[in-house]
């Protein structure tokens, strides 16, 4: 179906719903304490003024106008917009309790139906989310055992690289693979081949689910969930989580076979002995629905944002040869011919500047995963009721002008003071900040730390022959994630 026939069953449920809303006197105002903002139109609310394809574009620009706290109406749905990195800060971190649930999102609760931890609310999210962190930390992250798997890894990757003898490919299947390897080891307690077909396709699963989520048809099915029959986008994402679910399933079914609580060598291993443990408790956490969602999520995660960071990184590397060049000369110094190793970071601070650098530029995540407010908020003078939905702007906080010499420019000087070191920014937030921050923060650092590193010490990398620097695309895809519009790179070997 196309975006006129689409807009005219739409236009069709306007008319019919026009009548209802004005006798329910619904368009009245949340009361003079509510933050202030566009005047809605009935029915679509601001929508007519939102960029569907990029929406933070459209939020960033309305702060300027009615402040760093305002509220939009996407159809019938109210919600507050955080812009900057005070505003973000003081609710996600001061007010970090009040501001740390997950609104209702029509999509996200029929994808996760309250399980797993990204989506999950209340007790639920908080049982998944200690489990989380507690049997992450058991595998090794932020220890020298990731740290061992992820330099393994970058082997493989390195590898792979050299056999295209400097001839152009494209970058995102490997690296989804290998960063996806580093997660899986920790879930499943193995690695995949890169070629392997059933690898691939979860991959492909998770790429598409996340460009999906963040697409115009997706965001018009929040917003109307009565007109889901229209959007195909809704029917792929759940056929695509079924069959995620359902490998999940086989491969815990298998992890039963030869289970031992003496010998737990995964994530769902750990699981399943909770389980166990709990198997006669009412009401409890440890179910099969809760493993299936948690794994997704942090397959998913774990894999798309570091994958899509370091994708930037090459992208840019390309962009800015000079700059390239510096990073080199820093590992060769400090390093030299050796694995670079997570010790090595403290005395490379131009590397961990570009690294970070990276991170700011590439902003993957400008509106951030939604929050709502778990009780009645008074935020900035302002009376924020109990469920409202709450959009923290992370892009505002990454590009904000008072925070950034430079905020739309890529410049690791942000992160170095006039004698070289590295200086850390409170506005640096691409993790997010409070409760509801990424869970696998620690391990992201460690993985983009190693595999940059290990990347731009074997190999230099240049646009394809014919292409210019200059040709190189900047604009990011449309989805939940911005990931850079897919290119062909030249990775030459160094040695």
């Amino acid at each position: 179906m196309n975006w006129m026939d689409f807009l005219s069953i739409l236009f069709l449920f306007v008319l019919m719903a026009m009548l209802l809303l004005k006798m329910s006197g619904f368009w009245n105002s949340n009361g003079r304490d509510f933050p202030p903002g566009p005047r809605p139109l009935p029915l679509i609310g601001n929508l007519h003024l939102i960029d569907l394809k990029r929406p933070y574009r459209t939020m960033a620009k309305l702060s300027k106008q009615y402040g760093p706290v305002f509220s939009i109406q996407m159809g019938f749905q109210k919600m507050v917009v955080l812009a900057g990195y005070e505003t973000v800060k003081e609710a996600l971190v001061n007010q970090a309790d009040a501001f740390a649930g997950r609104p209702v999102v029509p999509l996200f609760e029929e994808f996760m139906k309250g399980h797993g931890i990204i989506f999950a609310r209340g007790e639920n999210w908080k049982v998944m989310r200690r489990f989380t962190l507690t049997t992450l930390r058991d595998y090794g992250m932020g220890k020298k055992t990731i740290e061992d798997r992820i330099v393994e890894e970058c082997s493989f990757l390195i590898h792979r690289f050299k056999s295209y003898e400097g001839k152009p490919f494209e970058t995102t299947t490997i690296m989804n693979g290998a960063v996806a390897n580093i997660i899986v080891s920790i879930l499943l307690g193995k690695r995949f081949e890169y070629e392997d077909p059933t690898f691939i396709r979860l991959l492909s699963l998770i790429n598409e689910n996340v460009r999906l989520f963040g697409s115009p048809s997706v965001l018009l099915y929040n917003i109307f969930p009565p007109l889901g029959f229209l959007v195909g986008a809704r029917k792929t994402v759940l056929n695509n989580r079924d069959e995620l679910h359902a490998f999940i399933q086989a491969t815990f079914i298998e992890h039963l076979k030869e289970l031992d609580a003496n010998d737990q060598r995964s994530l769902i291993d750990s699981f399943l002995i909770r389980q166990q443990e709990e198997k006669n408790k009412t009401n409890g956490f440890f179910h099969n629905e809760n493993l299936k969602s948690l794994v997704a999520n942090l397959f998913g995660a774990g894999t798309e944002t570091t994958s899509t960071t370091l994708r930037w990184g090459l992208l840019l590397m390309m962009k800015y040869p000079e700059i390239q060049s510096k990073v080199q000369e820093e590992i060769a110094q400090v390093v030299g011919s050796a694995q670079p190793r997570t010790e090595h970071r403290a005395k490379m601070p131009y590397t961990d500047a570009v690294i970070h650098e990276v991170q700011r530029f590439a902003n993957i995540i400008p509106t951030n995963v939604p929050h709502a407010t778990t009780a009645d908020v008074t935020f900035k003078g302002y009376f924020i009721p109990k469920g409202t939905y709450i959009m923290p702007l992370l892009c505002s906080v990454l590009q904000e002008e008072s925070q950034w010499e430079k905020p739309l420019a890529f410049c690791p000087e942000h992160f170095l003071d006039s004698s070289g070191k590295f200086v850390k920014r409170d506005a640096f937030m691409p993790f997010s900040a409070g409760r509801r921050m990424c869970a696998g923060e620690t391990l992201a650092k460690m993985e983009l730390f190693l595999f940059f590193t290990s990347l731009l010490q074997r190999f230099t990398f240049q646009p394809p022959p014919g292409i210019s620097k200059e040709d190189l695309d900047f604009t990011p895809l449309v989805g939940f994630t911005t990931p850079p519009v897919p290119y062909l790179c030249c990775a030459l070997s160094r040695s």
